[in-house]
């Protein structure tokens, strides 16, 4: 990402847009969590359906703060996992977002990737979904963002190829925690951290 690229997403952000920006799994959609308008634009880009929430990226796990409840196991699996390709589903906090719109749950991830690190550290979290239509494949580069999804997107970052998988994701907001989807890190090693060893 180029300084004038990174200057112009920050831009788009503040005004209420939305973008297309790499991360070290697949591409994503993202808009500021707090704008309504923006958050409902994602949606009528990706044809998501109503009932399936966004994630929260974050530069770190303090982004997170009084937005959603970090147990105990959450912070362990965290503190493995993160920066990577693990998201969390946790309650919500006390401070409230456009999202999640209906849930009392919320996915927040801190990624891996060096330039998406770069840009939510100056936005704060983003809320995000891949860059695809719903029910087709999440794209990997630039370029199949474009193809997907032509100019619906402001802008879109070319970071590189992202991993190509999806993220693990594990709902810590129940007791056992439940393991959603298994993507780059496996079920195996997520029940290092659940059955107690150190992180």
């Amino acid at each position: 990402m180029v300084a004038k690229d990174l200057t112009r997403a920050v831009a788009i952000i503040r005004r209420g847009g939305v973008i297309a920006i790499p991360t070290d799994t697949v591409y994503g959609l993202a808009c500021d969590p707090s704008n309504a308008l923006a958050v409902e634009r994602i949606y009528a880009i990706k044809r998501r359906p109503p009932e399936l929430e966004l994630t929260l990226l974050g530069a770190d796990a303090g982004a997170f703060t009084g937005l959603v409840e970090i147990s105990t196991l959450a912070q362990a699996l965290a503190s493995r996992f993160w920066p990577g390709p693990l998201s969390l589903v946790l309650p919500v906090g006390e401070r409230r977002l456009c999202v999640p719109r209906a849930g009392r749950t919320l996915s927040v991830r801190v990624p891996a990737h060096p330039l998406l690190h770069e840009l939510l550290g100056f936005t704060g979290p983003l809320a995000t979904t891949s860059a695809n239509r719903h029910g087709m494949s999440a794209p990997r580069t630039a370029a199949e963002v474009a193809a997907a999804l032509g100019a619906d997107a402001d802008i879109v970052i070319d970071g590189g190829r992202g991993g190509g998988v999806a993220s693990t994701i594990i709902d810590c907001g129940i007791d056992p925690p439940r393991i959603i989807r298994e993507g780059p890190i496996s079920v195996a090693g997520l029940r290092l951290v659940l059955n107690g060893a150190p992180p």
